[in-house]
């Protein structure tokens, strides 16, 4: 079934950029569907220089979700934006916090600067499409020198107030737990979600292989989120933690204690191992949790992971779509907006 799937996509790549998926959402205007609804493209590691000379670059390209590495500097008590430099920045990010400072400014910024190009770009792009901040804490927190899950907030409050989707906003004044939250879809349509950001953490790959640290990014925020709601301050959080890594059933059972297993509705893992596994990815959908596929052009037949074609694309998002992602993701940032502003119906 699989295999038939695949070539059905790519058969059908010409097609593919309307709404595609099931056939509850095929004539059905984007805008007008639930967040949960959809599969849109997102960019990997979209503040490197490489890809996008500016970050407000980033933004204009139309992806739904950005990434940005961040270190917990312990040194300079700051947040730096760098892919392997812990002590220093090495991004896209400007010293811009007004519109006619973007695209010209001295780059290598902090994170505060990468919030600050984002508040900017919002004011030139007031009714944007939601895009997704996927925030890799290389290190993880520290909260030991002042850079932990209430300060990370604390400074996207800061810098972006209202325009942030917070996790109080999916539960509203109806649900206990974004488990209950999701599963009730309750989430906003896309059109609700204009002008608005939306930050998933992940645990980062030093932290990952640090063998003293047994504490990492997901299970810190999960007990940040937890412990917030208990005090009624849940409406400080300013993002969702995912469960990072593709596997099979819910990972969130062999993980994470009961307590906070029910703050966990963003799940992140690589494409291929989801759909060549056959991972039955339908319960992230019938739950309406979302699904984040990462390297998305892994996935067989395997293309382009910087320059495919626009068919090619097409082909990749409906296939992805019917295995129920959310999100898929690669390095194609050399792709218009037209095509990674792209919006199909998730199965």
């Amino acid at each position: 079934m699989r295999v038939r799937r695949r070539l059905a996509a790519v058969v059908a790549a010409g097609a593919l950029f309307a709404m595609a998926g099931s056939a509850a959402h095929a004539d059905t205007d984007p805008d007008a569907a639930k967040f949960s609804a959809t599969t849109t493209i997102g960019t990997h590691n979209a503040y490197e220089k490489d890809k996008y000379t500016y970050w407000a670059q980033a933004l204009d390209s139309g992806a739904s979700l950005l990434e940005l590495d961040v270190y917990a500097d312990s040194i300079s008590k700051r947040w730096r934006v760098s892919h392997s430099n812990p002590w220093g920045n090495d991004n896209n990010c400007e010293h811009a916090d007004t519109p006619g400072e973007l695209y010209s400014q001295n780059r290598n910024q902090d994170l505060g600067s990468c919030l600050d190009n984002m508040a900017a770009w919002e004011q030139l792009h007031p009714d944007h499409a939601p895009v997704v901040v996927k925030v890799e804490l290389k290190v993880g927190f520290n909260n030991n020198v002042g850079l932990g899950p209430d300060e990370f907030d604390t400074l996207v409050s800061q810098k972006l107030g209202s325009s942030v989707y917070k996790p109080a906003d999916l539960l509203g004044s109806s649900y206990s737990t974004l488990d209950a939250a999701a599963k009730a879809d309750a989430w906003p349509t896309r059109d609700q979600l204009k002008g608005k950001f939306i930050f998933e953490l992940i645990p980062g790959t030093v932290e990952q292989a640090n063998p003293f640290d047994h504490y990492w990014t997901d299970q810190e925020y999960g007990d940040h989120l937890r412990d917030l709601s208990a005090a009624g301050k849940i409406s400080e959080a300013q993002a969702f933690p995912a469960v990072l890594g593709a596997a099979a059933g819910d990972p969130r059972a062999s993980r994470y204690d009961a307590s906070i297993r029910p703050w966990f509705v963003f799940f992140d893992g690589d494409a291929a191992t989801y759909v060549d596994n056959a991972y039955d990815t339908s319960f992230y959908s019938a739950n309406h949790y979302v699904l984040i596929m990462t390297d998305a052009a892994g996935v067989s037949p395997a293309i382009s992971s910087t320059g495919p074609t626009d068919a090619e694309v097409a082909a990749r998002l409906a296939l992805l779509a019917a295995d129920h992602a959310s999100i898929i993701t690669s390095d194609w940032s050399t792709k218009s907006a037209a095509v990674l502003g792209e919006v199909a119906g998730r199965s």
